[in-house]
């Protein structure tokens, strides 16, 4: 080959997409800020930073998949900026918030939140080939992101400055922590094709959700995530319940 081809050929390999990885640039941009704000008592600024690397997280994948420009580093890159959007910054602003006061306890939650985040991702990556697309193991990343940081919001929404706060915080960052590293099966929506005809009647839910984001976004955010984390066990329990007791064998 010639020089000039080899060179060509290498800046081609180490070139990457700009479109999908520039959504996942400021999706690590929003995790970042919300890092920041959280530093400096500016949570309900690093809540909705949260809320809005969701947004980006979700949209860097779809682009590439539109566009055709999936590539590995994208993949790579899209991990890292999670687990810091999801993982490091609702940890570090559950601490800040709230956790701060109850000394050594709060520090080892916030940080079983953050390993939560790092080996949900990890197990992600490494399954990805051979998992059920129609459902996650464990609640993913961004959902228990949201968990932490929507109830940041709404407390501080609602004015929410009781002595028990602490504890309720303690709580449900724990749970979305433990969460992710769990077997409960999540629906993923990946099925969900949005080209296909819907009865007409669908579309008043739909109509009463965006109604419900426009007049209250935290308590409609907050509540729309803790009935998705809590489908996962009722989608358990229903399946457990369902199973057919085996008939003992008689043995001679």
């Amino acid at each position: 080959m010639h020089p000039s081809n080899k060179r060509r050929s290498s800046l081609r390999h180490q070139s990457i997409y700009l479109l999908p990885n520039s959504f996942t640039l400021a999706a690590l941009f929003a995790g970042f800020y919300a890092i920041v704000q959280a530093m400096n008592h500016h949570f309900d600024y690093a809540a909705i930073a949260i809320f809005v690397a969701m947004v980006l997280d979700g949209m860097d994948g779809r682009v590439a998949r539109m566009t055709h420009t999936q590539s590995a580093f994208g993949a790579e890159f899209d991990s890292l900026a999670d687990m810091v959007s999801f993982g490091v910054a609702p940890a570090l602003v559950s601490y800040e918030w709230m956790l701060r006061g109850l000394g050594k306890l709060g520090w080892i939650v916030a940080f079983i939140y953050c390993a939560g985040a790092a080996l949900r991702l990890a197990r992600f990556n490494t399954q990805l080939e051979v998992a059920d697309k129609r459902f996650f193991q464990g609640m993913p990343s961004p959902t228990a992101a949201a968990l932490v940081a929507g109830f940041v919001w709404l407390s501080l929404e609602m004015e929410w400055a009781e002595p028990y706060m602490r504890w309720v915080t303690l709580g449900i960052t724990a749970f979305a922590g433990l969460t992710m590293v769990s077997n409960v099966r999540y629906y993923s929506f990946k099925e969900f094709n949005i080209r296909k005809t819907i009865p007409f009647f669908l579309l008043l839910p739909i109509l009463f959700v965006f109604v419900a984001i426009a007049a209250s976004p935290p308590v409609a955010l907050f509540g729309l995530f803790v009935v998705y984390a809590l489908s996962g066990y009722v989608f358990a329990g229903w399946t457990y319940l369902r199973r057919k007791p085996t008939m003992p064998t008689n043995q001679p």
